[in-house]
């Protein structure tokens, strides 16, 4: 045996002893969290923090499944050290999990997991019972799918209607979300119509059977309202806006007077024979409704914002097909089928009462219209999602729906 070798054996500490410190740590281990689960009958607070202090500092070079063990134990604690919580949730998911899920945690401490931890650690989060909207907001605000669609699932998650918001952009991209969403309780009609313009047709009809709602009860509220501000001259705009809102009346009989075209129906059929911009401006001006509300119905690929119009404002299947044929679309397909997209126009046109498809396109006409003002086309075209705060709803609705048309 060689010099150098005999040396090292006798340097080595003896098997014993090599083991000694580890079974050591793991006694100390347990006698520490033994300590700090103790009631508050046994251990006061300052004799906890102290004891949560140093093993927090073990537990910083611990082997993973001392930090397993640690975590188990403490994670059936109602309380626990500040620091020995925000170290275990920071750590692996494995060993975080217990915590994450069993443990009632302060928001402060998610939003802290939130902050430094990872992906896993949010989804986790985002699945425990009672999520509060505080905390709901941050991890919404990282944009991070999987972990939204773990907080949509969460029934007993609160979704703020700032979340809600940033949800209904994401999904503009993220179609997968759409029917998650809509499901939600917090999704609000405001939400949803700007929603429809990029659903998917199930999504598209499942909005209309649960917002298309009727405004009767707001037309009986406000009976006396209307000659009061028909007194005043409709002075008021902003009364005058809300009131267009409310009306049983779809069409606009001064636009109708002033039209060439004398009727909606004639310059629908006029339309038929091809279709340019003055003709849709005559037509979005006697349906009670701005250019760019018309332009967005005409331009939708899907086509049904178009049965919408047309049961909105009176005109019959008939006139419904002459529009679609006024836009070059096909009814039938080259096999000479009635075309997919045409039927499911006219079943959407059939399903709807007049009065709730009225509610929806007054919405689009107020939202994508009125709220156009120069600040909330500059934070459109600035894509300034931070801006919204400073927008009313019909304008946060004009800047989702219009965003990528800005774009362009």
């Amino acid at each position: 045996m060689s010099e150098a070798h005999q040396r090292a054996q006798a340097e080595a500490p003896p098997p014993d002893t090599e083991r000694a410190p580890h079974r050591s740590r793991l006694a100390l281990l347990k006698r520490l969290s033994d300590v700090v689960s103790l009631p508050s009958s046994r251990v006061n607070a300052f004799e906890r923090a102290v004891t949560a202090d140093l093993l927090v500092e073990i537990l910083r070079d611990a082997d993973y499944d001392e930090r397993a063990r640690v975590a188990r134990r403490v994670s059936t604690l109602t309380e626990i050290p500040n620091c020995l919580v925000r170290l275990i949730l920071r750590d692996e998911i494995d060993i975080a999990a217990p915590l994450i899920i069993e443990s009632g945690l302060s928001d402060a401490d998610l939003l802290d997991c939130i902050q430094h931890a990872t992906s896993a650690h949010r989804r986790l989060i985002a699945q425990r019972r009672g999520v509060s909207e505080v905390v709901v907001d941050a991890l919404v605000e990282l944009g991070e799918t999987l972990v939204i669609e773990s907080l949509l699932r969460n029934e007993q998650a609160r979704l703020s209607p700032a979340s809600v918001e940033h949800i209904v952009a994401m999904t503009r991209f993220q179609g997968q979300l759409v029917p998650m969403l809509l499901r939600r309780p917090e999704l609000r009609p405001s939400h949803a119509y700007v929603l429809f313009w990029w659903a998917e047709a199930d999504g598209r009809r499942a909005i209309l059977q649960r917002f298309a709602v009727s405004r009767e009860i707001l037309q009986e509220a406000t009976t006396d309202v209307f000659p009061m501000a028909a007194e005043e001259n409709w002075q008021d705009d902003l009364t005058r806006k809300a009131l267009q809102f409310i009306e049983r009346r779809q069409r606009n009989r001064a636009a109708i007077e002033k039209s060439p075209y004398k009727t909606l129906e004639a310059a629908v059929s006029a339309a038929e024979a091809g279709i340019n911009t003055e003709i849709a401006d005559e037509i979005a001006f006697m349906s009670g409704l701005k250019p760019m509300t018309m332009a967005k119905i005409l331009a939708d690929p899907s086509g049904e914002p178009l049965a919408i119009h047309c049961k909105a404002t009176g005109l019959s299947r008939f006139d419904l097909r002459s529009l679609w044929r006024a836009l070059g679309r096909a009814e039938t397909t080259e096999s000479g089928e009635p075309s997919p997209d045409f039927s499911r126009v006219m079943t959407t046109y059939q399903m709807l009462a007049v009065d709730r498809a009225q509610t929806v396109l007054r919405y689009w006409n107020w939202a994508l219209s009125s709220a156009m003002t120069p600040a909330l086309i500059k934070a459109i075209q600035e894509q300034d999602e931070a801006a919204l705060d400073e927008f009313s709803t019909p304008q946060r609705a004009a800047m989702l729906a219009l965003g990528a048309d800005f774009k362009r």
